[in-house]
């Protein structure tokens, strides 16, 4: 037995010393390790068929539990990539796609993985990852499916057979494989779902289930932070009284405005609008009548633009208009229809009397009238005070090249 004992002590000392892959050696070190202590306390009377039977039962026995360290290691290892992978961004579109590319690695044999995100009972489409690396979406979800089942249940769907499941009856014939639906729940509320799909059927593994719930515990907190995220920047980029794109966010989309012009050799226009006769509704009725005029006058212009058209508050009753792709024939026509649009609003004030307005406009056309951001604000606002000063309620286009802004040189306090 001395001989045998010298011989896996020998043998360890040999695999420490190194020659096969690490991973491998560490498991070969430990078994050996439980067959020297083992036989250790085996004894040296034990027969050679109770040391059989003692080596065996170590063995069985401290290889499941390597197993299970092994494939718990592994289990936390894939959380930690999760966990790295899902919190380096704070963009839901960047966000979205990694939990598709996380969840199409930890299962073998998937076909395709879908996101929707669950808002006001609604779901809505959020990324999508296939085997053949396509992004787009398989399918709208159904009100009678997996996806909403889901959604509206809050627990988990395997289906092992798409082509023999109640939830697929009215699915197309051609729908086979299997499918897991997890509900993607933050405090108990589900913020989507993620359904993963495979071209075999049959279950998932315990293995499966775990990493994937672990993915979906990290994917809810994920989605969570970046809808938050979208929140407040909507709120930074917005303003309080109307609701309206603010001074910072008209900046931002003014300069992508210039690269997308200097890069296509394409004009753009731009108008600078201010009410006349705002300011005797202030100093009858008071600012927050005021405001509330200003929130329905300004939402009532933002009816009607083109898509690609942005407006945004520039700053006490001042609106400015970016027009992409626009010429000044075609800016000057929007100028004549937004002064005849004027003539149809009123605002009924508490005492029963209609608050009636007009307004004015300045028009600034890229690269005529300005190369950068400023002077082209500069050039449409020195356009405005000419039409307050001397031709109120028409749009007048600018004169040319004026050089930057300078607020506090322009009084915009005219009536």
């Amino acid at each position: 037995m001395d001989s045998r004992l010298d011989t896996l002590k020998e043998a360890r000392r040999s695999l420490e010393k190194g020659g096969i892959e690490p991973n491998d050696r560490e498991e070969l070190i430990a078994l050996l390790g439980i067959l020297i202590s083992a036989i250790d306390k085996s004894g040296q009377n034990d027969s050679e068929e109770e040391l059989s039977l003692s080596l065996a039962s170590s063995l069985v026995s401290s290889q499941a539990l390597l197993s299970l360290l092994k494939q718990q290691s592994a289990e936390l290892d894939a959380l930690r990539k999760l966990s790295l992978n899902l919190t380096s961004s704070l963009d839901m579109p960047t966000v979205l796609d990694a939990i598709v590319q996380e969840a199409m690695r930890l299962v073998n044999d998937t076909r395709a993985v879908h996101i929707f995100l669950y808002r006001n009972e609604v779901l809505e489409f959020g990324a999508a990852l296939k085997s053949d690396g396509s992004t787009s979406l398989f399918s709208v979800p159904r009100q009678d499916g997996l996806t909403y089942t889901v959604a509206r249940g809050g627990k988990t769907v395997i289906v092992e057979d798409i082509s023999n499941h109640p939830l697929y009856k009215s699915a197309p014939a051609d729908w086979d494989g299997s499918i897991i639906g997890i509900p993607l729940k933050m405090n108990e509320v589900v913020v989507g779902v993620m359904n993963l799909s495979r071209s075999i059927v049959g279950g998932f593994t315990s293995a499966e289930l775990r990493l994937l719930n672990l993915l979906a515990d990290q994917a809810a907190v994920a989605i969570s932070n970046a809808s938050l995220h979208q929140q407040i920047s909507r709120k930074a980029y917005s303003d309080t009284v109307t609701g309206l794109p603010n001074r910072r966010a008209l900046d931002e989309r003014l300069e992508k405005e210039l690269q997308i012009a200097r890069r296509t050799g394409q004009s753009f226009s731009i108008i600078m609008m201010d009410l006349d006769g705002f300011k005797s509704v202030n100093d009858t009725y008071g600012h927050s009548l005021g405001d509330q005029v200003l929130r329905v006058f300004f939402n009532y212009m933002a009816q009607g633009l083109r898509t690609t058209d942005f407006l945004a508050r520039y700053g006490g009753d001042e609106l400015t208009l970016i027009m992409s792709q626009t010429n000044l024939p075609s800016a000057m026509l929007v100028g004549e229809k937004i002064t005849e649009k004027m003539k149809n609003f009123f605002f009924t004030a508490p005492d029963g009397k209609r608050i009636t307005l007009g307004i004015s406009g300045g028009i600034a056309l890229y690269p005529s009238h300005g190369h950068t951001a400023a002077e082209l604000l500069r050039a449409a606002d020195e356009a405005l005070y000419r039409a307050k000063r001397h031709d109120r309620g028409r749009f007048l286009v600018a004169k040319g090249l004026t050089g930057a802004l300078d607020s506090s040189q322009i009084p915009h306090t005219l009536e």
